[in-house]
């Protein structure tokens, strides 16, 4: 039920960006192609692709609603990470290209100066992105979807592209035209940016990369809180989609009976299921106190 309210909420906030991007790279393309500002045509591109990668954050949602099957035994919530991998890749792509256009503008052709009309395309853009921006983080921290953040993410992006297109164009029509396609070449490195950061973080959940210390701290407050675990000699964990699971060793009393010892380890993951958020599995490996294990990772 709760990944069905999950996908229903990430994908009304998605059909609504994705049909206000659409509108906006069009018009801010149009708008900069004929009133000749190469920072809103970049800005316009850049909305264009917030358009793309709020599709691949639907089609990761989707995927990523899906029960566990044979092929996939702990789900399809890794869906989400490919999708916000595919953003990041999109963001540095825009990029990049945003960049090449502008450093041809500023070598080789003439600059014009913007009509005026370029400037209330970017302020409408500024406030309307950043409207945007907050409600989508609201939401995907809301849901905990990832990807939905990182879209989120972009929205605010676009808003600085826009601020960056209005200082350019205005600047531009007060007498110092190089000023526009300048602010394209900042627009780029923006999302350049913005795209790495986006990427990198994607790469490292793929990677299983240890979540934020806070997660740590709130297992091992709960595992404080039962009296047969003497001390936790190794806890691992690992995100999963919205969700994380959580392999931990723990250290009881050595006299205690191999049944005893299981329902120690019941209790353990019962606890931790249910009081930590989104602990999706848990692995439980109990050791008598005294006993040493090199192992490795433990």
């Amino acid at each position: 039920m709760e990944a069905e309210y999950r996908y229903k909420v990430s994908q009304k906030i998605s059909i609504i960006t994705l049909i206000a991007n659409v509108i906006f790279a069009g018009a801010k393309i149009f708008i900069g192609t004929v009133f000749h500002s190469q920072a809103l045509v970049a800005d316009g591109i850049h909305s264009a692709s917030d358009a793309v990668s709020t599709i691949t954050v639907m089609v990761g949602n989707k995927i990523s609603k899906a029960p566990p099957d044979e092929e996939h035994p702990y789900g399809h919530g890794k869906a989400e990470s490919i999708a916000t991998k595919v953003l990041g890749i999109i963001l540095i792509i825009g990029g990049l290209i945003i960049l090449k256009e502008t450093i041809y503008t500023i070598l080789y052709k003439h600059i014009t100066i913007p009509g005026r009309i370029v400037l209330w395309a970017a302020i409408v853009s500024v406030l309307f992105k950043e409207i945007m921006y907050r409600y989508t983080y609201q939401v995907g921290k809301k849901v905990n979807n990832k990807a939905l953040i990182a879209d989120a993410i972009h929205h605010r992006t676009d808003a600085f592209s826009s601020i960056a297109a209005l200082i350019g164009a205005a600047g531009a029509r007060l007498g110092y035209p190089i000023l526009d396609p300048i602010a394209g070449l900042i627009v780029a490195l923006l999302i350049l940016k913005m795209g790495i950061e986006v990427f990198k973080d994607a790469a490292n959940e793929l990677m299983d990369a240890a979540p934020a210390p806070e997660k740590f701290n709130e297992v091992l407050k709960i595992l404080g809180t039962i009296d047969e675990v003497l001390e936790v000699s190794n806890l691992k964990i690992r995100p999963h989609g919205p969700n994380y699971c959580i392999d931990v060793r723990v250290v009881v009393d050595n006299h205690l009976s191999v049944v005893e010892g299981h329902e120690v380890a019941v209790k353990v993951k019962q606890r931790i299921k249910d009081q930590s958020n989104h602990a999706q599995e848990v692995l439980v490996h109990v050791d008598p106190k005294g006993v040493q294990h090199s192992e490795l990772g433990y």
